[in-house]
């Protein structure tokens, strides 16, 4: 059976996922992301893979992204008073990777 592996992570880790990709012999394709939360670019990859290579490809991702630290500025409350609002950069952990394994009933390369 094949599998779509939906793996979503930082711009910072996009080069090195796909050169460690590439040279596993893994067929991807990767979407330009915005991701919603610090509203930051990410880079979407879809992997189309036998269900027997699965667990090689997570373990490229998991070597190839890697969680950091990054201060983060707030966003000024809506409606609030803005004189009293002082924003303070927050650190916050991103990057990593977020992943999805999804079954596929057919697979066709043209």
């Amino acid at each position: 059976m094949t599998k779509l592996i939906l793996a979503v992570v930082q711009d910072q880790d996009s080069s090195r996922l796909s050169k460690a990709l590439v040279e596993n012999n893994f067929r991807a394709t990767k979407l330009a992301t915005t991701g919603g939360f610090l509203k930051s670019g990410n880079t979407t990859f879809m992997i189309g893979t036998e269900d027997i290579r699965v667990e090689r490809a997570l373990q490229i991702i998991k070597e190839n992204c890697r969680a950091r630290d990054q201060l983060v500025a707030p966003v000024s409350p809506m409606g609030g008073n803005a004189d009293s609002y002082v924003p303070y950069p927050v650190e916050v952990e991103v990057g990593g990777a977020t992943v999805f394994v999804l079954p596929v009933d057919q697979f066709l390369q043209f």
